[in-house]
């Protein structure tokens, strides 16, 4: 997704983000006029992307693997590296399943051990920890370095981060879909006591992240909060017979769900992983569709956006403008840079 933030006037009162999910991954024209439309705008401060790089049938690196799977592309992330650096601003990036949770399946083409990508990724997308990508970099907050001492293990986590901009909170996590990293791996890659080792770390490291972002807000008086990640928590598909089910998201969403009622500003979810365009208040009532299947508390307060994706069509990204002195802070619109991704972009 994008979002662009580097030196604004001190009194300027509305700044705009630009946030998309699963972009670029498909060909180079529509990634040329994605950036292009992004570059364009001169209101845009920061690009955030939720992840998935690539599309779900298409392969993985094959990274740390000898011999590399056959069905692999090494140079695919490295490609959309150097496409991340034509942004004009900063970019901020956080994975999706795509690149890494889902490498072992059958229709990425067994391409990829799911450790070995994450650590690729991390390697390659954040070379200067607590730095951003893009042609301008930003300095923000990373977990790599301002982790919980009493849990060392979460300096793994480079790729979660957090700044501030018109006095609202952002903040990026690594939470992807598949039911948060809750499918067994499938040969050659099984291994259940690392996923299931994985998972659980991860989450609790995003937890505690999640905490510091908000501690942050109340302590500096934020307007409201931005939160970034892939996973649709609410994914109806998900829950049909045969989905990869949502029960791994609960523990995350019930500290979501504390924290934003004791926040009580503004608080807004963007994420990816379903890929087609939607808005939502998904805690707002406990006996919803939504409300029910995690059991959290009413959460008025809490919007969520889910971003089109690179393959849908249209192809759009999101212009967030945030404005600290509107009782709401946010507004939103779809920017349309293709008509339809799988044709022709005219």
């Amino acid at each position: 997704m994008p979002n662009r933030t580097i030196p604004i006037p001190q009194n300027n009162s509305r700044s705009r983000c630009s946030a998309t999910g699963r972009t670029i991954s498909s060909c180079a024209s529509s990634a040329r006029l994605l950036i292009d439309s992004v570059n364009s705008d001169t209101k845009v401060r920061l690009v955030l992307h939720v992840g998935d790089i690539h599309s779900g049938s298409m392969p993985c690196t094959g990274a740390g693997l000898n011999p590399i799977p056959a069905g692999s592309d090494p140079a695919w992330n490295e490609g959309i590296f150097n496409l991340f650096g034509q942004f004009n601003d900063p970019l901020v990036y956080t994975p999706g399943d795509n690149e890494w949770t889902d490498c072992h399946k059958k229709k990425e083409l067994s391409s990829g051990a799911p450790l070995n990508e994450l650590a690729s990724v991390r390697k390659l997308f954040s070379p200067n920890p607590g730095y951003t990508l893009g042609g301008h970099k930003k300095h923000v907050s990373t977990q790599a370095e301002e982790f919980d001492r009493k849990h060392p293990g979460d300096a793994q986590f480079v790729e979660n981060v957090m700044w501030e901009h018109e006095r609202v909170v952002f903040v990026t996590l690594n939470l992807p879909g598949s039911n948060n990293d809750g499918l067994s791996w499938t040969a050659p890659f099984t291994n259940e006591p690392a996923r299931v080792a994985e998972a659980a770390q991860r989450t609790l490291a995003d937890i505690r992240w999640l905490d510091a972002a908000f501690d942050r807000a109340e302590e500096e008086g934020a307007k409201a909060v931005v939160i970034g990640m892939q996973a649709d928590m609410w994914d109806p598909a998900a829950l049909l017979p045969g989905g990869d089910g949502l029960s791994n998201y609960t523990i995350f969403v019930h500290e979501l769900a504390q924290r934003t009622v004791r926040f009580g500003g503004p608080v807004l979810l963007i994420n990816g992983d379903s890929h087609v365009f939607g808005t939502d208040r998904p805690l707002a009532d406990p006996n919803s569709a939504t409300g029910v299947i995690h059991g959290a508390q009413a959460v008025p307060n809490l919007t969520r956006i889910t971003v089109q994706g690179s393959t849908s069509a249209p192809s759009e990204w999101l212009r967030l403008t945030v404005d600290p002195h509107s009782p709401q802070v946010f507004s939103w619109e779809n920017v349309v840079y293709c008509k339809d991704p799988l044709t022709s972009c005219q």
